[in-house]
């Protein structure tokens, strides 16, 4: 038995509309990530972005478990002395819902080139507008 390997031309692309209302943080982002990187078809190959274009709207309306909410922070620094930037989850989902899916999302990525090419695929929007109706996007259910 010979060992099976997607060539660019074998991957036929999807759009998926995935709502995020409701939903907690890091199982959304487990579900797209898997998505992105295309392992939930049968001709995964590592090497190869074989993965589908995820859109999420509804980011603004993400549940937190736990102690999330007043405990995590996200980081960041200007790289100049003194820099460091603490900002908390609960201000970040005020200003930028989408950021707060894209970090998580991203976390779960490859750290490659191949992995940010991957994350290009990815569209996140606070509302439950978008404007990628011309791809005829599928609304996927996510079962968190």
């Amino acid at each position: 038995m010979k060992t099976f390997t997607a060539r660019p031309a074998d991957i036929d692309r999807q759009w998926l509309v995935v709502d995020a209302a409701g939903k907690p943080l890091g199982r959304l982002a487990t579900q797209v990530a898997t998505v992105l990187k295309g392992k939930h078809r049968p001709i995964y190959t590592p090497h190869i972005d074989t993965g589908d274009h995820v859109v999420v709207i509804n980011a603004s309306k993400l549940a937190l478990t736990g102690r999330k909410a007043t405990d995590k922070r996200y980081f960041r620094h200007t790289m100049y002395p003194g820099g460091a930037h603490w900002i908390g989850i609960r201000e970040l989902m005020e200003k930028h819902p989408d950021r707060v899916v894209i970090s998580a999302v991203r976390g779960m990525m490859p750290k490659t080139k191949l992995g940010r090419a991957m994350m290009k695929k990815l569209k996140v929007y606070a509302g439950d507008q978008h404007p990628h109706e011309a791809q005829r996007p599928v609304a996927w259910d996510i079962q968190v």
